[in-house]
């Protein structure tokens, strides 16, 4: 074997290795140590001052009963300013210093936070926003009665 020559037979097992650490999609939805949990503990812990907030969908459609189309309702969804605090991290607002009066929210509260804040991921029936403590802006007791979101 010359220096250009390369030892394929290596490579075809590291490949069928890296294979076998993959399954099928209907394999992992239904791994059977998942149906135990349920969604919530299923779900991403924040790290230190984070929280994992769940913005506000909206009803998907008018007060006069007209539904709305799905992109508009997704496109209503990147872009609301309301949530709710699934999860709050071990930190999230232990500094005294900045907030000396306490928590600006907890875990079930629903806030307003500003539009674009936080980091986006999807997770399965939609998406879920993580944001530092300090983006909060307001709780609200009803996401309804915000009119722009």
């Amino acid at each position: 074997m010359t220096e250009k020559e390369v030892d394929l037979s290596r490579i075809k097992e590291g490949l069928s290795d890296l294979e076998k650490a993959y399954v099928s999609q209907q394999d992992r939805v239904l791994d059977p140590s998942l149906i135990d949990k349920t969604l919530l503990e299923r779900m991403p812990r924040p790290t230190g001052w984070r929280m994992l907030v769940l913005p506000y969908k909206g009803k998907g459609r008018t007060v006069g009963g007209v539904y709305l189309p799905d992109s508009v309702v997704e496109e209503a969804n990147v872009s609301t300013v309301v949530g709710y605090v699934l999860k709050q991290g071990v930190l999230a607002y232990g500094d005294k210093e900045k907030f000396p009066d306490g928590p600006w929210c907890k875990e079930k509260d629903w806030v307003i936070f500003p539009r674009y804040a936080g980091a986006r991921f999807r997770i399965e029936g939609g998406e879920v926003r993580i944001l530092n403590d300090d983006e909060v802006l307001a709780t609200i007791q009803d996401p309804e009665d915000i009119l722009s979101f």
